[in-house]
Formats: C-alpha cells, structure tokens, sequence
C-alpha cells in the first residue's frame, strides 16, 4: 500500500491524508456547511456543490449545506463510496479541475468553528476492552476480575445523547449523591472523582426495522464511519448508583466527540485479527476475517498547574468485542437503530502501565496518583485540568487520523 498525494502540499504529512477524508461541520462566516479535512484546510462541500463539482454523484448537492451529516449518511454505502472517490480525484495531484476556485472551496481549519458532526438520536456505550474489564475488575474482584458473563456478550448500557457535546466544549464538574468512605448516608455534592475514558465510537449508516436483526454479516455495512470519544465519567457518583441498574448520573453530565467522522472505507488498510475468542461465541455473534482495527491511541494530560504528560498509550487492535459483534448484538432482540446512532466501544486499555484509558485504573482507584512533572500528580481531574485525546493509524505510507478530542474541567459554582 502506498498514501496517495494531493495538491494540497499539507496533506502530505497530516492524519487528515488522501486516504483519508473524514467528514464534518462547520461554521463559517455565520454559514453552517458540511466539508472533509484535507492537510490544514476544511474542504467545502457546500461551496463545492454550489458550483455544480457534484453532478452526476450526488443528486442534491444542497444535501452538504445541511446542519448535519444525517441526510447524507442516509443516502447509504453506494453514494458514500462514489462520493469519497470523487472527492479524492478531485483533490488528487495533477487534477487542476478545481484551479480557478480553490479559494472558494478550500477553509483554513485554524480557527473555524467546528460542530456537532451528526444529529444524534440514541448512544449506547460498550464495554468492549477485556483488558479494562479485567483491570478494573482487580480493583474490586482481586481473585474474579471477570465476570462470567464477559466473553459470552458484548456488554453495554444505554446512555444519553443529549449531553454529548463536541470537542472543544468545556465540562462542568457534576454534582451527585455519594456515599462518604466509612459512611452509611450519602450525601449530595460536588464530584471529587472525575474521570476520563478512551474510547471510539462509531456512527451508525442505516435505519433498522423494529423487530428485525442486523445479521453479523450485514453489520459493517451499515456503519457510516468512526471517530474519536471520551466518555466523561464521575467514579463517586458511579460506584454510589450503578447497583443494581448499571450507569446513569455518574455519565450522563457529559461525553466528548470528535468533530471529524473518519469513515469507514478508510480504515480497510488497518484490518486485523482480534484476540482470539474463548470460548467462541454463539453463532449470531460468529464472524470469518479480520474486523478489528489497528489504531494507536493516547491520551495526554494538562493540568491546572501548567504540567503536562502523556498518560497512556495504547492500540484499538486488543478489543475484545469487534464493532460488528457490538452492532449486531445491539439489534439481536429486534432493537432497532436509526442514522446517526452512537456505539462507543467502551474505555480502551491495555494489560500494561502506561496503557490504562481511565485514571480509575492509572491510579489503582485513587490510591497511588499518578505523577505527572515537577511533583505534580493526579488520582482524579481537577478543576482546570485539560484532556486531550488522539488517534492514528499508519501503515506502509497511508496514514488516518482522528484529530483531537479535547475538554476542559471547570468549576461548577451552581
């Protein structure tokens, strides 16, 4: 494989490639469009249609002038991969089609106003990393770490999408009931164990029946692209509530998403094998082929001193639980999805130090902080502390990235 070139010169050495493309939206000049990253720049879609480049591709081209990527993603697989080789002929060295009106179609990304990419209509977070679950389940189950429910089904809850916000968006530490260590009454305050999660999340590219079942064979198909998330969580508010029902206070105030949606063509590259299924799961869950992916991620922490440090380091390929299991796991009873929808794969951890996607296992749940420079250290984020997510994929010359996805603490003084 080799990266393909473009002639716009920064996408040579950029996580936004040729090979690349990922979709989003923006606002500029008080105008809200759709456009791909290209190198440094926004790609406008909306202006590029305006001028007619979509002819023969997209049958309304206003589809792109559009607030989100719903309708788009609706119009399926076919017009998404017609869409994206047009684009990269259109951006391909050596194509001058687009010679006299670069200007108009080309945003520096420096400074515009990204949004919200899609209108999301229901979220539901995995827990799909068997080394997270095996980590946190140390902290609490020493001898059983793992359920045994754990590499039978992919486990999720239904979270809520109406508090996930774009990167960029400052989040303002919840307040919730939490039980006093040695106490028996909980009390109502300010969270004092706020964490982050590394995660991916995909976006999913058709609507489903009610009662119908997407068949593992059928699910990757129906997902539009990915992108990159944090999945914000309050562990004092959570480990207060979670029993008997799972998650919901100690999520709900805020997740993070990326303002780019990589799609999922452009991942074909980074196909691998996931970890070996033991035992192998029941038939609708049973997949041939590689369907995990080899992304690199890290998580990079700022704190409200002025340090900062990289706190873990680790690679999407370890997931136990495949997007296509999670999909068609999520549909097996007949639950039926809608574009748009949010599966995120759950945190993201290795089995080693340094791996960790969440402070709750980084610490050892608050009982050795982590040091992050000059004495600094941290069991849990503190008002000012900045989070700053990436992820990457790149093998022999082709290179996707995810951008940031990027939030700030801050007080909260209701």
């Amino acid at each position: 494989m080799n990266g393909h070139y473009s002639w716009v010169s920064s996408a040579h050495d950029s996580d936004f490639s040729l090979d690349n493309l990922p979709y989003g939206v923006f606002r500029a000049s008080r105008e809200v469009g759709i456009g791909v990253a290209i190198g440094d720049y926004i790609f406008n879609l909306a202006a590029l249609g305006a001028l007619g480049f979509f002819e023969g591709i997209i049958e309304n081209p206003l589809i792109f002038s559009e607030k989100s990527l719903n309708n788009f993603i609706a119009l399926g697989p076919t017009v998404w991969e017609r869409t994206r080789a047009h684009l990269q002929t259109l951006l391909s060295a050596g194509n001058e089609s687009l010679s006299a009106v670069r200007d108009q179609v080309l945003l520096k990304r420096e400074g515009t106003e990204l949004l919200l990419p899609v209108s999301i209509g229901d979220y539901t977070d995995f827990y799909s990393s068997i080394d997270h679950a095996t980590n946190v389940g140390r902290l609490f189950r020493p001898d059983n770490p793992l359920l045994p429910n754990y590499r039978h089904i992919p486990i999720g809850y239904h979270g809520r999408a109406s508090s996930i916000v774009v990167s960029g968006t400052d989040v303002i530490r919840p307040r919730g009931q939490v039980l006093p260590s040695g106490g028996n009454t909980p009390i109502f305050t300010l969270s004092n164990e706020l964490d982050f999660e590394l995660e991916l999340a995909f976006i999913v590219g058709k609507n489903s029946q009610l009662g119908t079942a997407i068949p593992i064979a059928e699910a990757e198909s129906a997902i539009f692209g990915v992108a990159l998330f944090n999945d914000w969580t309050a562990r004092d508010i959570q480990k207060w509530e979670y029993v008997p029902l799972g998650p919901f206070l100690g999520k709900s105030f805020a997740s993070s998403l990326s303002p780019w949606i990589v799609p999922f063509a452009a991942l074909e590259p980074f196909r691998v094998a996931g970890p070996i299924q033991e035992p192998p799961p029941l038939p609708y869950l049973t997949t041939t082929g590689s369907h995990h992916f080899a992304i690199d991620l890290s998580v990079t922490l700022a704190t409200s001193e002025g340090n900062s440090a990289t706190v873990c380091r680790t690679n999407a390929r370890t997931l136990y639980w495949s997007m296509a299991q999670q999909l068609a796991h999520h549909t097996s009873n007949g639950c039926n999805v809608r574009v748009g929808d949010i599966m995120a794969s759950g945190t993201i951890s290795g089995s080693e130090i340094g791996s960790f996607g969440s402070l709750l296992e980084a610490s050892a749940g608050g009982k050795k902080p982590i040091e992050i420079a000059n004495g600094v250290t941290r069991s849990f984020l503190e008002d000012g502390d900045s989070v700053i997510m990436n992820a990457r994929a790149e093998q022999d010359g082709v290179r996707v990235g995810f951008g940031e996805v990027v939030g700030k603490i801050v007080s909260n003084s209701s």
